[in-house]
């Protein structure tokens, strides 16, 4: 069936009668982020099995509400790839909730394969090859062209015999019960919200390593390129870069030539090359009372017995990823391994209480995992 637009309020109501019914329905969407300072959802794309596929237009219908039901109906599967994005963005902007779902990314994740993008999913799994070239698209500017539309259309129109591929892989190899856990998760996360506030510096990679005074530098560099991109629309890190930004602070340049030979890279700052002195000014003469704090849990030492638990947690789970051919990272995060690591569970029930964890861990790996506790 032809492709259809939906960008006004009758053609969302005959879409929520068409899908009415429905036992599933791919998902997808497409942002700006990459070109505007604050990202929104510029496109949603719909796709119903033998039923069609649907392009609506959230700037042109900014009410999405009777989508509500259907995406928070447990009886229709939500098929996605990399929802994670998908679902945070929707429930952000729009107050969705969602049950039943399957992320074609995640279930590859789990079976191991080396290759989890859409495009080589489909190469791989059903033998077809997807353009990938307006992915970076701006895509809030209108008209799309026409090559805009197919690349939007190809992310939902093979998600369903993707998910029943892998279905039938994820059944063959005992791994079920991860996907539906994982799945389950991925439909309850929460909206990503835009954070701001000059102690946001934190984010920045390194950051902590600072001393307390290339910290307020920092913060003041970094309160001067939110403002300079909220004030050009851009995204921040086309303004500066985190690195350079931190680079900027490590070396606190007092001259205008220094500050230049660091943003060489950024010919479009030249202009600002005087308000990024004074920002790093204003940092090195801050008042020892008015310099950042450091955060709870900065430096904080970690008690030997928990590091001789990370130390085994990580080997265990580096053999353990070779052993069943998956990425270290799924059979257990760095992240995880410290939580449980500090927790010290020493039984079964509180393995199953630590927050991340999953049961499908604990069944698998729970004997290992205590051992490694001990």
């Amino acid at each position: 069936m032809p492709m259809r637009w939906i960008r006004t309020d009758d053609q969302l109501d005959e879409l929520v009668d068409e899908l009415s019914g429905c036992k599933a329905i791919g998902i997808d969407i497409e942002g700006d982020s990459l070109h505007h300072y604050t990202e929104k959802v510029c496109l949603l794309q719909l796709a119903a099995h033998r039923r069609g596929s649907w392009l609506v237009d959230p700037l042109a219908l900014r009410d999405l509400s009777p989508l509500a039901p259907i995406l928070a109906d447990a009886s229709v599967l939500k098929v996605v790839h990399g929802g994670d994005n998908d679902v945070t963005s929707l429930r952000r902007e729009f107050g969705f909730t969602f049950r039943t779902m399957f992320d074609t990314s995640i279930a590859a994740r789990l079976l191991g394969d080396a290759e989890v993008g859409l495009q080589a999913l489909v190469r791989n799994e059903l033998g077809i090859e997807l353009s990938k070239g307006s992915q970076k698209d701006d895509w809030s500017k209108r008209p799309l062209t026409a090559k805009q539309e197919a690349y939007a259309l190809a992310d939902v129109d093979h998600l369903f015999a993707l998910a029943t591929r892998l279905t039938d892989r994820l059944a063959e190899a005992g791994r079920t019960e991860w996907a539906r856990e994982e799945f389950a998760a991925l439909a309850n996360l929460t909206p990503n919200e835009k954070r701001s506030g000059p102690d946001e510096f934190r984010r920045i990679k390194g950051s902590a390593k600072l001393s307390l005074r290339k910290q307020a530098v920092l913060r003041e560099l970094y309160v001067w390129r939110e403002e300079r991109a909220a004030a050009a629309d851009r995204p921040p890190f086309k303004i500066i870069g985190p690195d350079v930004l931190l680079t900027l602070a490590d070396k606190s340049p007092t001259t205008i030539e220094e500050v230049e030979e660091v943003l060489a890279s950024y010919p479009r700052q030249a202009s600002q090359f005087d308000a990024v002195l004074d920002a790093i000014e204003r940092g090195l003469d801050l008042p020892e009372s008015e310099l950042p704090k450091r955060e709870v849990g900065e430096h904080t030492s970690v008690p030997a017995a928990a590091r001789r638990r990370v130390e085994a947690l990580r080997a265990w789970r580096d053999e353990q990823a070779k052993r069943s051919q998956l990425e270290p990272s799924i059979v257990m995060s760095q992240k995880l391994i410290d939580r449980v690591a500090l927790a010290g569970p020493q039984t079964t029930a509180e393995l199953v209480a630590i927050e991340g964890l999953r049961r499908w861990r604990v069944v698998e790996w729970g004997p290992a995992l205590l051992a490694a506790c001990k």
